[in-house]
């Protein structure tokens, strides 16, 4: 019996969230092209696409919780540095910053009809993730067509973490981060993998938290010292990561 009740439950959470998807893009997925066309900044199509990210969160009973909040700076462009645990980042991230960011999305996506060049018109930057050499150009070429005060999100791990743990981060944003000259705004996600795991559509209602950490100034730094960057950069991730959120808060815990 309880196995019958387990399954029913899981269909129905997937059957929930597809349902709420499906219609969350039906709706917005007009005005969101037609503004990414129309709009010469790619703010606009961002905004109305935080409506998507707010609705997906209130269907699925999820809430933010953001730490360190007045640390990011208005206008400022940055690096946005980012552990990766879930698709429910996306959300989290897009709906908490309060700033402009662009993402790095795969090249893929851009032959999708209509929806691709929108991607495109709206100032996100497409890579190949096979041909790491044209990839490197084509961040270039995207970083070029961003305005002043627009930021760039990279997951430094490349993908969704299986296990939990913070793995490896990869050198694309600290390169970007080094030739632009742009600060880097390390950033943790805690307890997204506990509301939607990777490969998985069952999702758990609960609370995520996003804690941004001081920014990094990259001025001064070489590409020798690039290793460095980076370390410095996961230390600071992992010093506000906490694998037991939200069951487990720091001592002296506050939003």
């Amino acid at each position: 019996m309880k196995t019958l009740t387990a399954k029913f439950i899981h269909a129905a959470k997937v059957f929930w969230i597809s349902c709420c998807a499906f219609l969350a893009t039906v709706i917005l997925f007009l005005p969101i092209t037609i503004s990414a066309l129309l709009s010469s900044t790619g703010n606009l199509p961002f905004t109305i696409s935080q409506y998507w990210a707010r609705f997906m969160l209130l269907m699925t009973r999820v809430s933010i919780e953001v730490r360190g909040f007045h640390k990011i700076q208005r206008g400022r462009s940055y690096i946005i540095i980012s552990n990766h645990q879930s698709e429910y980042d996306i959300l989290a991230l897009v709906t908490s910053l309060g700033i402009q960011f662009r993402w790095i999305i795969k090249q893929e996506l851009r032959k999708v009809p209509l929806f691709g060049y929108a991607l495109y018109a709206s100032r996100n930057i497409f890579i190949d993730r096979a041909n790491p050499e044209s990839a490197v150009r084509s961040i270039h070429s995207g970083m070029d067509r961003l305005l002043p005060g627009t930021s760039v999100m990279f997951f430094a791990e490349g993908t969704r973490s299986v296990d939990g743990k913070i793995h490896p981060f990869k050198k694309g944003g600290f390169v970007m981060a080094l030739e632009q000259g742009f600060p880097i705004l390390p950033v943790t996600v805690n307890g997204s993998r506990r509301v939607l795991p990777k490969k998985s559509l069952t999702f758990t209602p609960g609370t995520i938290e996003v804690v941004v950490g001081d920014p990094i100034e990259t001025r001064g730094y070489t590409k020798d010292q690039m290793p460095e960057l980076m370390d410095r950069t996961r230390r600071v991730i992992m010093e506000n990561y906490n694998s037991a959120y939200p069951e487990q808060k720091p001592q002296g815990y506050s939003e």
